[in-house]
């Protein structure tokens, strides 16, 4: 949809996005929007929800249709969270506030950002302590000194978050070229408000951050430079599954959650080495471009872990129907990004309440027509694929 016929009274997740382009300045849209080098994965996440097709059943009693499900002991009126997305004051005023405010009344899951711009501490006052209010999660990217994630870890705990979302599928940073032709940087009213404090000085001019110069290296000498000047500052490089999960364990008694498994070898690793949950993504398209869409890789991660450990989905979501299959195919939990920053950006803490609306009503009417009356209905059986070399469909 055009910038020009996007509705301002959207009932897609698509005319959503459509304001949120027309509103966002372009460097900031582009920026949450776009994926790594050519954007294939980026395409692939949305376009292979496309050939899976829900086989509908009649003359099944769906007058009570039960979208709701549990996750590590806490109910959800549906099987959806907010995936962790920095810097959400770019995109709407309140940012992270506006989003939490919207997941805890709604009684979602939420992962905050360990690059926000709004305190973990903050953020988290926004969950009401009542006895029903949702788990949220902290997500981190650990350092190449371990210890100097150990604060961030603990300000977590200590402020109510469940678990910790590991990001480990970000060893460098993906060939995200609209970031290199126009680099992001905060304007100076807002921080990183999980590493400077409010009484940190502002800053006239920001520079992109050391994992983004070193994303932009042109030549070995250029990466190894920044390397070394770096140091146990960047992302780590070296996590590795006998030394990383027992570090953790030792240090935090949060849920282990990792994101950004995307094979079988990996899922049972995870659970090798006792992992609380993984979540398959590729990073929303943004770091290895020749990757598979999430949505292929799930069944075969499903398959590996076999229930023994929650597999979370994350990664083209952006219709109810999507939920559906996504669920089909082994997911217990599904997680959103960009329709909660189109949201935001739309209208604020009501924008993302808007899209979680959205996808809610077309979950259940996609549940309906299928002939299922509540999540554990939802396998394999409910879902074709159209025959590539003759005419009819496939059952998976």
């Amino acid at each position: 949809m055009s910038r020009t016929t996007a509705k301002e009274d959207p009932i897609t997740i698509s005319e959503v996005a459509s304001i949120a382009q027309r509103k966002l300045p372009s460097n900031v849209y582009d920026y949450y929007a776009c994926g790594s080098d050519e954007q294939q994965a980026l395409r692939r996440n949305v376009r292979e929800f496309d050939r899976l097709l829900v086989r509908p059943r009649v003359m099944v009693d769906v007058s009570s249709v039960d979208t709701s499900t549990s996750l590590f002991g806490v109910k959800y009126p549906m099987p959806l969270g907010f995936a962790p997305s920095a810097m959400q004051r770019l995109v709407g005023e309140n940012g992270e506030s506006d989003v939490a405010a919207a997941a805890n009344e709604l009684g979602l899951n939420m992962t905050l950002s360990s690059q926000s711009t709004t305190s973990l501490e903050d953020v988290s006052r926004e969950n009401d302590a009542r006895p029903d209010s949702p788990d949220w999660w902290f997500q981190i990217y650990l350092t190449q000194d371990l210890e100097r994630s150990l604060p961030l870890i603990k300000r977590a705990e200590t402020a109510g978050y469940k678990a910790l979302v590991v990001t480990v599928d970000t060893p460098v940073l993906g060939n995200r070229i609209n970031e290199r032709r126009t680099p992001l940087v905060l304007p100076s009213h807002l921080r990183l408000a999980n590493f400077e404090s409010a009484s940190t000085p502002a800053l006239k001019e920001r520079k992109p951050t050391m994992n983004r110069l070193f994303m932009d290296a042109r030549t070995l000498k250029d990466a190894q430079s920044i390397a070394a000047v770096a140091g146990p500052t960047m992302h780590s490089s070296s996590l590795t599954w006998e030394t990383t999960l027992p570090w953790l364990r030792k240090v935090t008694n949060l849920k282990i959650i990792l994101k950004g498994v995307m094979t079988a070898e990996d899922g049972r690793l995870a659970v090798e080495h006792g992992a609380d949950a993984v979540v398959v993504s590729n990073h929303g398209g943004r770091q290895l471009d020749c990757a598979p869409s999430t949505i292929e890789a799930l069944p075969e991660v499903a398959e590996a872990i076999a229930g023994r450990i929650p597999v979370i989905f994350d990664g083209g979501i952006h219709r109810g129907s999507d939920i559906f299959k996504a669920v089909a195919l082994g997911a217990e939990f599904v997680l959103i990004g960009r329709p909660v920053l189109w949201g935001l950006s739309y209208k604020g803490k009501e924008g993302v309440q808007v899209v979680c609306n959205i996808l809610e009503r077309e979950f259940y009417r996609t549940m309906a027509l299928a002939g299922v009356t509540d999540l554990s209905q939802i396998t394999k059986a409910s879902l074709a694929v159209a025959r590539r070399d003759t005419f009819g469909l496939s059952r998976l």
